[in-house]
């Protein structure tokens, strides 16, 4: 389920952030040559803006607060973890092809076999201190396959992850999370457009890096394997981005809007870059999700329908599932407090399970966009060249 892009971190936004739970705008790309469009036709012809930075660092597991993690090289792939001054080569050829990493008050320890490695952070990188693929786990939760770099140290009593990707690598990782097995070829498509402008449009969401590999900024997982439809995706719409008065903005989206897109103010958030117009879906009116639960007295007396804000300080209380959307009510059966609803998720932007429709029906990622995001024109902006841009990596 996609939860709420507005959700704050406990630990890791950047002060000067906390006030201001929205960021829609990100910085701001100058002299973008990009024609505000009102036509799928126009939107058809992607005008180009100056490149941007190639990478983004993206901190991993951070809902954990891990004390403890595991590091293993992929069959095929030799990692350099490199502590301070040391090293250690991780291949499963030579035998050694994990280390545990602890934290130990403010420094790092490595145990591979034998040998401990003690140092104030680490890295890992490939032989030519490149990208390459890793497994990283935090043991008894969770392990996840990552492709690029990583370091990883002490921050707030816990370990702190980032890995530093590919801009086209998190796009792909992040459609393949935020996609399922029946997502058309186009919504694919118009899924990843919208990914690589929120990652264009709203660097720097986080102190220590630039999002989080949570819903708060975009659910991130596993890279697909070349050749999958997620993949090929990807590469169809490669720099492709949303941009309003020629401007990137950080485009934001649902899994089910209940039959009628909203807009920030609407829910009770700060407005937008972007004006988010609400427009109808036709496929989640027809075919709406719906839920109930029942919700606490104490909980339902502060629940307000279409207010984000109420919406998540009940679900951080009660979980995320119990509170999906924004359109609900409240009310007694059966002796109990239950909240009754549409939708999954804020309901601003593309919707997810609309843009599966149209595109079943025929429609290409450039009509669902402009659905979805009336009065925006699709910009290119590439990447400035580095090592991590690569799509073959090399150990």
């Amino acid at each position: 389920m996609i939860r709420d892009r507005w959700t704050r971190m406990r630990t890791a936004v950047h002060p000067a952030r906390k006030s201001t739970p929205c960021k829609f705008g990100g910085p701001v790309f100058a002299f973008i040559t990009a024609l505000v469009v009102t036509s799928p036709a126009a939107l058809s012809f992607a005008q180009t803006a100056p490149p941007a930075v190639a990478n983004v660092r993206i901190g991993v597991f951070g809902l954990f607060h891990p004390h403890q993690l595991t590091l293993s090289a992929p069959l095929g792939h030799a990692l350099v973890v490199r502590a301070g001054e040391e090293q250690i080569v991780l291949e499963r050829s030579s035998g050694v092809n994990s280390v545990n990493i602890l934290l130990s008050g403010s420094e790092i320890v490595l145990q591979s076999g034998a040998r401990t490695l003690r140092a104030p952070a680490l890295t890992v990188s490939g032989r030519k201190n490149g990208p390459t693929d890793f497994v990283l786990a935090v043991p008894g939760k969770i392990a996840r396959h990552y492709r690029g770099a990583l370091e990883i140290r002490q921050s707030a009593g816990h370990l702190l992850a980032v890995v530093t990707m590919d801009r086209e690598t998190a796009v792909a990782s992040i459609v393949a999370a935020e996609s399922t097995v029946d997502t058309p070829f186009e919504a694919l498509k118009a899924q990843a457009v919208a990914t690589r402008s929120y990652l264009v449009a709203s660097r720097g969401r986080h102190y220590d890096f630039d999002f989080c590999d949570t819903t708060h900024c975009q659910f991130l997982r596993e890279p697909p394997e070349t050749g999958t439809m997620v993949a090929q995706a990807v590469e169809a719409t490669r720099d492709m981005v949303l941009a309003y008065e020629s401007k990137p903005f950080a485009a934001m989206y649902t899994r089910s809007c209940a039959g009628r897109t909203r807009t920030p103010t609407e829910l009770g958030l700060p407005a937008a870059v972007y004006p988010y117009y609400p427009v109808e879906c036709k496929y989640c009116r027809e075919h709406p999700v719906r839920w109930s639960s029942r919700i606490p007295a104490e909980d339902a007396a502060r629940l307000r329908s279409s207010n984000e804000p109420a919406r998540l300080r009940a679900a951080r209380n009660l979980g995320w599932n119990t509170i999906p959307s924004n359109s609900f009510i409240v009310k007694k059966k059966d002796g109990e407090n239950r909240a009754e609803g549409t939708g999954q998720g804020h309901g601003i932007g593309l919707c997810q399970a609309g843009a599966k429709a149209m595109a079943a029906e025929g429609d290409d990622f450039r009509q669902i966009l402009l659905h979805y995001y009336p009065n925006t024109a699709i910009i290119s902006i590439p990447v400035i060249a580095d090592p991590l841009s690569q799509s073959r990596w090399e150990n």
